[in-house]
């Protein structure tokens, strides 16, 4: 089988909007008994305000290691992350976790959720975190679980939840603390066709409604057709799949 062709992303930018997400030649390598593996060969990416950049790829193709490097859950061999215009390599591994917290939301395809803890109690979590106020707290809670539709389930338990309404939670979760960019690991991996729809519905409302930046990997094509930017990875590299330029669906620029 033919290797695709490679050929480096082009940069999206719009005037005088900073990104609030870039990697400049990040590259990550793993070394083990077989040698090295490069997960990450030397990405460039902006990721702008209001924009849901979605990243598909096989399994195996670097898509996982790529948002935790972005989202500065790892660090890169080599090449940079900024996040608000702060080089990740420039903070100690507590500012790098400060930062995380106050402008970063993860979703992830396991869901992450406490079984022990409510809905409202799991949503709450950061916020607890952060030392926010209770009252602000509690307000903050009501608003995330009835924007994501669960105003009614707040004090349900994650086993007492469909897989759906547990990504939801998950999601109400990572938005809580009013972050600037959303990163999302095949946040629909674990849901039925229609309920993934929904997930992904939600998603790009909160970034048209709210002007979040999502990056969200998946190999699930109605995503894709909802993406301002689409790129893909192959075996840790950025590549011109079809289409890469063109935006498409509901969130097309016009």
């Amino acid at each position: 089988m033919t290797e695709p062709q490679t050929t480096p992303v082009p940069i999206v930018a719009e005037a005088d909007v900073p990104p609030v997400l870039s990697a400049r030649a990040l590259t990550r390598v793993f070394t083990g008994a077989a040698g090295d593996v490069r997960a990450c060969d030397g990405i460039d990416l902006d990721v702008q305000p209001g924009q849901l950049l979605v990243i598909r790829g096989r399994s195996g193709s670097g898509k996982t290691t790529l948002l935790g490097l972005l989202g500065g859950l790892d660090r890169p061999t080599s090449g940079s992350v900024t996040v608000n215009g702060i080089d990740l390599a420039t903070l100690s591994d507590e500012q790098v976790s400060g930062l995380r917290r106050d402008t970063l939301g993860f979703v992830f395809q396991s869901f992450g959720l406490l079984p022990m803890l409510s809905a409202a109690e799991n949503v709450e979590l950061p916020l607890r975190i952060l030392h926010t106020d209770p009252v602000d707290r509690d307000a903050r809670v009501a608003e995330v679980l009835e924007l994501v539709g669960l105003a009614r389930h707040a004090d349900q338990r994650p086993y007492e939840l469909s897989g759906g309404q547990q990504q939801r939670v998950a999601l109400a979760r990572a938005l809580a603390p009013r972050p600037r960019i959303l990163l999302a690991d095949e946040p629909t991996g674990q849901l039925d066709s229609d309920t993934a729809v929904r997930v992904l519905d939600l998603i790009g409302e909160l970034v048209d409604d709210h002007g979040i930046a999502a990056v969200v990997t998946t190999h699930y094509p109605p995503l894709m057709h909802r993406a301002n930017r689409l790129v893909e990875l192959h075996d840790g590299r950025l590549i011109e799949g079809d289409p890469l330029a063109p935006a498409r669906g509901r969130h097309a620029a016009g």
